[in-house]
């Protein structure tokens, strides 16, 4: 059985929400995260965390969404594509998932 317990959100000064929550992600999610972040840190030309990237994400996806013509279906989320990818040992793809996080792989 499972028990579904509602995180706690809490309202933000600037008219936003937070959810707190906890993922459980395959090694590439994070190296595609960790991507995101680099990405957006260059951009921003600041350190960005995790937290931010993730975010930077949803948003990002959001308003793509809805600036499609009706009709259209969104572009779908970088995780979906992982499920196409061959199965290979928990250490292997944490090794290869920091590698590319570090730009060495």
């Amino acid at each position: 059985m499972n028990d579904r317990v509602t995180p706690p959100i809490q309202a933000l000064p600037d008219g936003e929400a937070e959810v707190s929550l906890v993922l459980h992600l395959p090694w590439e999610d994070i190296a595609r995260l960790g991507q995101e972040a680099g990405r957006l840190a260059a951009q921003m030309q600041r350190p960005v965390t995790f937290d931010e990237a993730v975010s930077h994400r949803l948003r990002s996806a959001r308003n793509a969404a809805h600036a499609r013509p009706s009709g259209e279906q969104p572009a779908a989320v970088a995780s979906a594509s992982v499920s196409s990818l061959p199965a290979r040992p928990p250490a292997e793809q944490a090794r290869q998932a920091i590698d590319r996080i570090n730009g060495t792989g």
